[in-house]
């Protein structure tokens, strides 16, 4: 596997850059080495984010290097790789936590019987919100992690609970 290693030097003050920068850096799933050195896979699901860094650095006066490695043993290679995932493993268990947060809101609303067609609507939004998050995070796993696999299931029972809200919903709008 070949890395790309983006080197950022920013001015200190203002910080609102350096921020941009680093958002964008994690936003697309870069690993931070240290201060101003990222690292990520070379593959394409990471070249418009590395170039966005790279302009949004530029932009404000400073300077991003741009450097091709690997790992000068397998040793090293792999414990990039594993840092690697270790950092989307975090992403997943998030992602893991607010799919059961999900489960927990649609669980209440059927035990209150809150079943409107507002309410739906918002569970909707929020099954869509996952599924983008989902997305997301699926283009970042490069290596395809344990916990993404384990997150692709939950979001289907996810689905499979809001069809089971939503026809609870219209089984309660028809009764007479």
């Amino acid at each position: 596997m070949r890395w790309l290693l983006i080197v950022v030097r920013l001015a200190t003050e203002p910080s609102r850059p350096r921020v941009a920068v680093w958002r964008e850096l994690r936003k697309v799933g870069a690993l931070s080495l240290g201060q101003g050195v990222w690292a990520m896979p070379d593959v394409p699901a990471f070249a418009a984010g590395s170039a966005r860094a790279i302009e949004l650095t530029e932009a404000a006066g400073g300077s991003a290097t741009v450097l091709e490695a690997s790992g000068r043993t397998p040793a090293d290679a792999g414990q990039l790789a594993a840092m690697f995932d270790a950092a989307r493993a975090e992403e997943w268990s998030e992602f893991l936590g607010d799919c059961g947060k999900y489960e927990a809101e649609l669980a209440k609303e059927i035990a209150i019987g809150k079943l409107t067609l507002a309410e739906l609507e918002e569970e909707e939004q929020s099954l869509e919100r996952l599924r983008r998050w989902h997305r997301d995070l699926s283009v970042r796993d490069v290596f395809g992690t344990a916990e993404g696999r384990q997150a692709a299931e939950r979001l289907k029972a996810c689905a499979a609970g809001l069809e089971d809200y939503t026809n609870r919903v219209f089984a309660a709008l028809h009764q007479t």
